[in-house]
């Protein structure tokens, strides 16, 4: 690193029965980044991982709340640094990308850099996994904007107005694109640079459930989607009703016409109905919209409270030590 000292950055690395490659993790990170404070996060692991990383000489700090998400709230509460390095604790990212991360952090003023992930081991990145993370990510672009191609990655840099600035509301491995979309959300500067993906070695074994989890990824965008757009979502429901009465009405609007008659009754109070509630969602859009541009505006107020990664290393590294 060119621009930083070590003493500025922080590693947080979370964890869960990660007994056969916590230790490796830490000692790669801080042979990378000597100087650097590098915190391991346990979330209630039932294995060694304490006592090793412990021994690899990190600082070791204990979550109850099982889930990625909870222990990432936690890290971003309690840990003060100028620039964070966040990465999984299955040794299958390379620690030794992280000087370069920074630079680049530091040199383009960005609030986060992704680690985008290129591997040609199959074991490693399974084409499940793969798929999935495709196939959410553009979901995720069409929505949100389009500024990611691995928006699921465990391997970030951030800056600390981001960190700051970071609602979290996730609870589990759905944390990554809660993320992403904050990012978007407020139009930080943001780049993503590839990096090596490896298979996790022996002994070590995936937390990540291929459809559980995608199930809660999907879930967590389509929640953000409603929070964040709730007048673009709510406007959909009212499209739908309003489409489905006009089409109930048309045979019983040709029936009155030639008839005088409305015979079918309960379709014309459906048809209401639909249209009745599709207004009420229209209405319920156009004010949540005016909520959430008073909580946009109270995130950017929070993240330009904190100075960009340049003018904050201007800060002595000693204001920042807990």
């Amino acid at each position: 690193m060119k621009n930083i000292s070590a003493a500025h950055v922080a590693v947080l690395i979370p964890c869960y029965n990660e007994e056969a490659t916590i230790e490796a993790v830490v000692r790669d990170f801080a042979a990378q980044l000597p100087g650097a404070r590098i915190y391991v996060f346990d979330n209630n692991s039932s294995d060694l991982t304490v006592e090793r990383a412990s021994k690899a000489g990190a600082i070791v700090r204990r979550v109850a709340y099982q889930g990625k998400g909870n222990v990432v709230r936690r890290m971003f509460a309690d840990v003060e640094a100028h620039v964070y390095v966040l990465v999984d604790g299955d040794d299958t990212y390379e620690a030794a990308d992280a000087p370069a991360f920074i630079d680049r952090l530091i040199d383009e003023d960005l609030d986060m850099v992704v680690g985008a992930r290129v591997s040609d081991e199959e074991l490693a990145y399974r084409r499940g996994h793969r798929f999935g993370n495709v196939l959410l990510t553009r979901f995720a672009a069409r929505i949100f904007g389009n500024s990611f191609s691995d928006m699921l990655s465990g391997y970030r840099i951030f800056s600390r107005r981001f960190v700051k600035s970071f609602p979290a509301h996730s609870t589990g491995f759905e944390i990554e694109t809660e993320l992403a979309v904050h990012a978007l959300e407020l139009r930080m500067p943001v780049a993503e640079i590839s990096t090596a993906y490896r298979s996790r070695p022996e002994g070590s074994a995936s937390k990540l459930n291929t459809y559980r989890d995608g199930i809660r990824i999907l879930l967590m965008i389509l929640r953000l989607f409603k929070i964040e757009k709730p007048l673009l979502f709510f406007s959909i429901g009212f499209a739908v009703c309003a489409l489905a009465s006009i089409l109930l009405a048309v045979p019983v609007f040709e029936t009155y016409v030639e008839t005088g008659l409305v015979p079918r009754l309960p379709t014309a109070l459906l048809c209401a109905a639909l249209m009745l509630f599709g207004t009420l969602l229209l209405v319920c859009g156009l004010v949540l919209d005016t909520v959430t541009r008073g909580r946009a505006e109270a995130k950017r107020f929070a993240y330009l409270s904190v100075p960009a990664p340049s003018n904050a290393l201007r800060q002595p590294a000693s204001l920042l030590n807990e």
